[in-house]
């Protein structure tokens, strides 16, 4: 991975993604997301690992890449930087902390859950013309729950003890948590239709998982 890091231009410091102009993963932002992923996986990487003179310039310059393009990224990005940070010293100040666990507090709706539309940058709409779900889903609310306990917010504190019961109420009878495309209105049983309620399945089983 550190072998593949871009070491010249405008985005040195992270990696070449793939753009099918699909949210979250595959969009004109996605590379800041998959940096944010090669951050955790560095941050989660053996101390001796981390200490030898590639690794620690590779952790250097994603930091960089994160922290310079921070500002512009939307707050579903913004809630990996968050995890990013519990796992890399000096990514984010204590400001910037609590300034980015404030402005995803904000966003949480009344029922305990946060929705990815309103996460996601403000212009996106889907491509077939139908409105994006409002509703909190599984997605957003197990990602930013885990976030939020990853920066060391304590899960019988408000807000995220309202979305941790989400989560309890919320868990389908098949042992998912629903969550829509971004993108278009799908078939919830189509293999494409699957994708986005997989993820918010892994992120909600790692936020109650982290209970433990």
């Amino acid at each position: 991975m550190c072998a593949l890091q871009l070491k010249t231009g405008d985005a040195m410091g992270a990696w070449p993604w793939l753009n099918f102009h699909n949210e979250p993963w595959e969009a004109d932002d996605s590379q800041y997301w998959g940096a944010t992923l090669a951050a955790i996986a560095l941050g989660k990487a053996e101390p001796d690992y981390q200490a030898s003179p590639p690794v620690r310039e590779s952790i250097r310059s994603v930091s960089q890449y994160l922290r310079h393009g921070a500002p512009e990224q939307s707050l579903l990005n913004r809630a990996f930087l968050l995890w990013a940070a519990a796992l890399t010293p000096g990514l984010l100040t204590s400001e910037e902390k609590a300034s980015l666990i404030s402005s995803l507090e904000a966003k949480q709706l009344a029922d305990g859950g946060w929705s990815s539309a309103t996460l996601v940058i403000r212009s996106w709409k889907r491509r077939d013309g139908t409105p994006l779900d409002t509703k909190s889903d599984g997605y957003a609310t197990g990602l930013v729950s885990f976030a939020l306990e990853q920066a060391g917010i304590a899960p019988t504190q408000r807000p995220l003890s309202n979305a941790l019961a989400w989560l309890s109420r919320n868990q389908n009878k098949g042992g998912f948590w629903p969550s829509s495309s971004l993108n278009m209105r799908r078939d919830p049983q189509s293999d494409a239709g699957r994708f986005m309620t997989d993820a918010a399945t892994a992120y909600s089983v790692l936020a109650l998982t982290d209970l433990r």
